[in-house]
């Protein structure tokens, strides 16, 4: 009854009262941003959601889209920003999302939405984390983040499948603010964010 109706409700209710009284810090950071990135306060990109669907995801752009000569980007330590470093720091690049658990593409609490590349990478086991909404944060966030191998990363995205609780999600829900707070595993070592799973890895 929790998965399959109140989660909804509850993320629902979450995500617009947070909205609300987030809205000043919102604001600040969206201003910030859109000097920093030249008008582009915001990056939209294609995710699959639940049983795959894709959708797109909403998130403070961390990063400028400075290139070199020849016209690539310039590597991802290059183009972020101090307020967008500051951001990342403390997740707030994460805020926007909650339009996107507005709207029902996400929850609160799930696997988090990788690339859409990825997919024909899963194996079956691993594809299982699109059985339910992908989340803001999750299980896997709350034990290690993206400090942790890929392998890692999909068990404990179907530990939570096959776990799913309102008792699961209020630990993650609670355990996110300590990690948010002490900022752990917000990269791996020597590297901006994260490598790319290339289906191995």
């Amino acid at each position: 009854m929790y998965k399959s109706f109140f989660k909804r409700m509850i993320d629902f209710f979450i995500a617009f009262l947070a909205l609300i009284i987030l809205s000043p810090v919102f604001i600040i950071v969206a201003i910030g941003l859109y000097f920093a990135n030249r008008g582009k306060p915001f990056f939209f990109q294609a995710r699959p959601g639940l049983n795959e669907k894709i959708f797109k995801i909403i998130k403070f752009k961390t990063m400028n889209d400075k290139k070199d000569a020849d016209g690539n980007l310039l590597s991802d330590a290059e183009r972020l920003t101090s307020i967008g470093a500051f951001v990342r720091k403390t997740s707030l690049d994460e805020l926007p999302q909650l339009i996107n658990v507005l709207k029902g593409d996400m929850a609160i609490i799930g696997p988090r939405p990788l690339l859409p590349q990825y997919l024909p990478l899963y194996n079956e086991t691993q594809k299982r984390r699109h059985e339910v909404r992908p989340g803001i944060t999750g299980w896997a966030q709350v034990n290690g983040r993206n400090a942790i191998s890929w392998a890692k990363k999909f068990e404990l995205d179907v530990w939570y499948v096959d776990n799913l609780s309102f008792l699961t999600d209020c630990k993650v829900f609670f355990t996110t603010f300590k990690k948010v707070f002490k900022s752990e595993g917000i990269s791996q070592e020597g590297q901006v964010t994260t490598e790319a799973f290339n289906g191995k890895n």
